[in-house]
């Protein structure tokens, strides 16, 4: 029973690692991003969240990671489209479709540079 515990504990250490690397990593890219804004750091931090649970979801959902460079041309499509579909649940964050799909190398570059990122 222990066990399980640890993993419940792990995880959720997982998603709040994952969400503190994904704001810090957000916000780089959005700072060397052409048509990307996010206009608060409320707004950051709420981008943050619904990236790391979209991010869940589509993992658990389809199997495939959303990190750019992590699965290659599937992993970087979904990267840019999470990015985008942000825009529409997020007031304060917008970036254009070309902005997305910069966006979504730029995370990735970054991504692969900040250490602590378990996916």
């Amino acid at each position: 029973m222990e066990k399980v515990e640890y993993k419940e504990r792990s995880s959720v250490g997982q998603f709040l690692l994952r969400l503190v690397v994904g704001a810090v990593v957000l916000a780089i890219t959005a700072f060397f991003t052409p048509g990307f804004t996010i206009s608060s750091w409320l707004s950051l931090a709420i981008a943050a969240i619904v990236l790391a649970v979209l991010d869940m979801l589509v993992n658990m959902i389809s199997g495939i990671n959303a990190a750019p460079f992590g699965r290659g041309i599937s992993g970087f499509v979904l990267a840019a489209v999470i990015i985008y579909a942000i825009k529409f649940i997020v007031p304060g964050y917008n970036i254009t479709i070309l902005g997305a799909l910069i966006g979504a190398v730029i995370y990735g570059i970054v991504d692969a540079i900040i250490p602590g990122r378990a996916m």
